[in-house]
């Protein structure tokens, strides 16, 4: 029997499953998407200060930003809410912006340090680590002296600290390879998450004990103007560093091989992110806690938006990851109002199914390659 072949297609022409532009590719132009992505974070952070339980009238609190930044008067009778504006509001919302971009810009790193798809800021172990010296204070008071640096400073120590015990025990006369990295990172997180359990369980129970758990879920409810300028210096100088790093990154996520080809040490670049790595995650983690799903997800979804060139990429993912974050703390104030949501708790309620559904697009090609 004679079979019937189907007509010969163009020279170009695509079949019916075909994606309609090469993986990776820019799928987005890159100014109007940071127009919008800027003028949206403007927007959530004045939301982030006007929204909440206690009832301030957005003309009051127009009024109070307004005051603050320029150094106006209020009268004696708006000094409370003046506080809960200025003090809380305003200062948590610019720390929801600044944690979001840090995480997101370090996944992207660390995805591309790795080259593994589900890498994020905390599978080297730093946060972990610095659960450790948070939870030293807050359930044994260790580092009472310094006063309201005393948890910031302690997580962030702590956090170095695991960084130089997973760089040793990583390290090879070979270098850092990306598999090492991954699987010691991996183990010390575990190892660094029982002795953070074991200090839970042998400490007194109540408010110290809470107050553990909603830091190790991730909570911005300690924001202060104190806390704000390190953890924002240290963000930015760690998204500037990237940003100059992009075309490095570009060839060390191509591979060690093709890396070396064009001109990068794939071993000096990789122990360069790892310090820094660890470093804008220390300063993060130390002021929010363990907030996850946030550097997993925003770099996929970013890739998704502009394509994988890492020039792209760093420069729309820390504006992605501080607007969703900053919606996500405003979502943890009021969803069981006047009861505080850990913001971990709900970033990863939203971070299972979205990457679920990214999953199930055939057209994206996790890592971004």
């Amino acid at each position: 029997m004679a079979t019937t072949l189907p007509p010969p297609r163009a020279p170009g022409a695509a079949g019916p499953s075909a994606p309609s532009r090469p993986p990776g590719a820019p799928r987005l132009r890159l100014p109007p998407l940071l127009a919008v992505l800027t003028a949206a974070l403007l927007v959530s952070v004045l939301c982030g200060t006007g929204l909440g339980a206690a009832g301030v009238t957005w003309t009051e609190t127009l009024r109070f930003l307004r005051a603050g930044l320029t150094g106006g008067t209020i009268s004696p009778g708006e000094v409370s809410a003046y506080t809960i504006v200025w003090e809380l509001r305003f200062p948590r919302a610019l720390l929801a912006a600044v944690v979001g971009a840090g995480l997101s810009a370090v996944g992207v790193a660390v995805q591309a340090m790795v080259r593994n798809a589900l890498a994020d800021p905390f599978v080297l172990g730093i946060s972990s680590g610095a659960a450790i010296g948070a939870n030293a204070v807050l359930l044994f008071g260790a580092l009472a002296s310094l006063g309201v640096w005393a948890l910031s400073g302690a997580a962030f120590v702590s956090a170095l600290a695991a960084m130089v015990l997973v760089y040793l025990a990583a390290r090879t006369p070979q270098g850092l390879t990306p598999l090492r990295l991954v699987l010691t990172g991996s183990a010390m997180y575990y190892g660094f998450s029982a002795v953070t359990t074991l200090m839970i369980f042998t400490a007194e129970r109540g408010e110290a004990a809470r107050s553990a758990m909603m830091w190790l879920l991730g909570s911005l409810g300690g924001a202060t103007w104190a806390s704000l300028p390190v953890a924002a210096a240290v963000v930015l100088a760690g998204i500037g560093a990237l940003l100059w790093s992009a075309r490095s990154l570009n060839a060390l996520a191509m591979g060690d091989e093709t890396a070396a080809a064009l001109g990068v040490d794939p071993d000096r670049m990789r122990r360069g992110l790892f310090v820094l790595a660890a470093a804008v995650t220390g300063a993060v983690v130390a002021v929010s806690g363990a907030i996850g799903f946030v550097g997993l997800m925003v770099p996929h979804v970013t890739r998704m938006l502009v394509g994988a060139d890492h020039r792209r990429v760093l420069a729309v993912a820390p504006l992605l990851g501080a607007v969703l974050l900053v919606w996500v703390d405003i979502a943890s104030r009021l969803v069981l109002a006047p009861v505080e949501l850990p913001v971990g708790v709900l970033t990863a309620l939203i971070g299972v199914p979205c990457f679920v559904l990214l999953m199930r697009r055939r057209r994206y090609s996790f890592g971004g390659a």
